[in-house]
Parts: C-alpha cells; sequence; structure tokens
C-alpha cells in the first residue's frame, strides 16, 4: 500500500485509483527514459501537426467540421497549428498580414484617421518620425503575437449571420476561422515569402498583385470548406464566400486600428 503523492489516497499498484499518478522508480528517472519521451513527444507533436495542416490544405472545412463533431484526437487542435505556424510568420513577416508597421498602418482602410494621433505620439516621444517608426515597428511585431486571436474572433461574428441555419455553435464559427487563419498564414505569408525570396521577385510584387492574389486563394478556401464546414452549396456559397472575403478585409482593417492604438500607447 503507498499513498498517492497528489492527493494523499492508499492504493496498491503502480498508478492511483482516484486521479491516475504514477508510482515514480528509479528507472522513471533515467537518461534512457528522458530521452525516449522527448522523442514520443516530438514525433507525436509534429505527426500531428504535418498531418492536421495537410488536410487544411488539401480538404478545406474538414477539420473544422471534425472538431465540430467531437471527432478530435486524431488531429493537433487548430488553434495549435494556429499558433505554430503565427510562430513561423513572426520570425520573417515580409507579407504584411497580422502583423502591421507603420507605413502599412498608414496606408490602410483608416490610414486617414492615424496621422492626427501619430504626430501627437511622435512629439510626446520626443523623437523624429524616423526614430519613431524604428521603435513602433519593434513594439508592434510583439504586442501583435499577443493579439493575433483579436481578428479570429472579429472575423468570427459575421459567420454567426451568414450561416445562421447551420447549426453551428459560436465556437465552431471560430474554430473555423482558425482554419481560414492557418490557410492564410501557411500559403500568403510563410510559402508566398520564400517563392519570393528564393525568386528574387520581391520588387515586382506590389500591393495590388498581392490583393488578387489574396482573394483568388480565399475565394478558393472559403468555397471548398464552406461546402464541408457549413454543407452550404451553388450560386448562395459563392455569395457568401465573395461577402466573406469583403468582412474578413474589414476584420483586419479594424484589428490593425486597434494594434495601432495599443502600440502608441504602450511605447
Amino acid at each position: 500500500m503507498v499513498s498517492c503523492k497528489s492527493c494523499g489516497n492508499a492504493f496498491e499498484g503502480n498508478y492511483c485509483n482516484q486521479c491516475g499518478e504514477k508510482v515514480l522508480v528509479p528507472a522513471d528517472r533515467s537518461l534512457r527514459t528522458l530521452l525516449n519521451t522527448i522523442a514520443r513527444a516530438i514525433t507525436f507533436a509534429d505527426n500531428k501537426f504535418v498531418y492536421t495542416l495537410g488536410l487544411m490544405l488539401r480538404k478545406p472545412g474538414f477539420v473544422s467540421a471534425e472538431f465540430a463533431e467531437g471527432r478530435r484526437v486524431k488531429y493537433l487542435p487548430p488553434i495549435s497549428v494556429f499558433f505554430v505556424l503565427n510562430l513561423i510568420y513572426f520570425f520573417f513577416p515580409l507579407i504584411q498580414l497580422f502583423n502591421a508597421s507603420l507605413n502599412t498602418q498608414l496606408l490602410s482602410l483608416f490610414g486617414g484617421w492615424l496621422r492626427g494621433p501619430l504626430t501627437t505620439a511622435v512629439l510626446q516621444q520626443g523623437v523624429n518620425l524616423e526614430t519613431f517608426t524604428l521603435l513602433y515597428n519593434l513594439k508592434t511585431v510583439g504586442l501583435a503575437k499577443l493579439m493575433v486571436m483579436l481578428f479570429v474572433l472579429l472575423a468570427s461574428l459575421p459567420l454567426n449571420v451568414l450561416y445562421r441555419k447551420s447549426n453551428r455553435y459560436f465556437t465552431d464559427h471560430v474554430d473555423y476561422m482558425v482554419e481560414v487563419a492557418c490557410f492564410n498564414l501557411f500559403v500568403n505569408a510563410i510559402v508566398l515569402t520564400l517563392i519570393i525570396n528564393l525568386t528574387g521577385l520581391g520588387s515586382q510584387v506590389n500591393e495590388l498583385t498581392l490583393t488578387i492574389l489574396f482573394i483568388m486563394t480565399n475565394l478558393y478556401f472559403l468555397i471548398r470548406s464552406g461546402y464541408t464546414f457549413y454543407t452550404e452549396s451553388s450560386w448562395r456559397l459563392v455569395i457568401k464566400s465573395v461577402l466573406m472575403i469583403g468582412l474578413m478585409k474589414l476584420a483586419l482593417e479594424v484589428y490593425r486600428l486597434i494594434l495601432f492604438f495599443l502600440t502608441i500607447w504602450t511605447m
């Protein structure tokens, strides 16, 4: 009879029958056991990440549908895939999606509204605009990493209206939008950045080119995933997908607006 280290329950055997805590033996503290544990953890996580991301790319909306239906054990949660891709993206954010430099902010939908607060912030800092821009860009990257889920929540709100008859909960819409964000991070940020860097086409890629590319790839994803996740079809799905692209753009602009004010407030 042994006493559980976690809950104090008296039991026999290697595992507590109350909380499941395992009795540690000398073999559990060996270097071999540690290395085996690390290897299993890395392999398990990597396999699930690659498998789940692959499904998101090959079968848009499938992973979200599986999670909504309660079939989850085979996949890495979409939010985990999102944060891994988000971490990779912020190492080389050439494509401005969730991270927005000061120049990107000033060229955004609400850019005209930001010039007044920007002038005030520069004067308060007592530096010139060039120095302020450098400080701003360094600060906003860290904040964007923390706030990126705000975009997902904002973009999820219209889905409750567009697909109100789909028998999906709000959290299901959020999971679905996380999958959309994963697609954009991987295809329109990470992969596109690698292609631009490897081919040296950076000088030939402008805002118009990126906009057209984003619209085409997102329209493809929203139509395919909408058919799978919302079981929507025909012309209604196309119209809702086109409308959703505009609403996602608006959600991104609102997210960037909040990010701008939070950045200058914390500088």
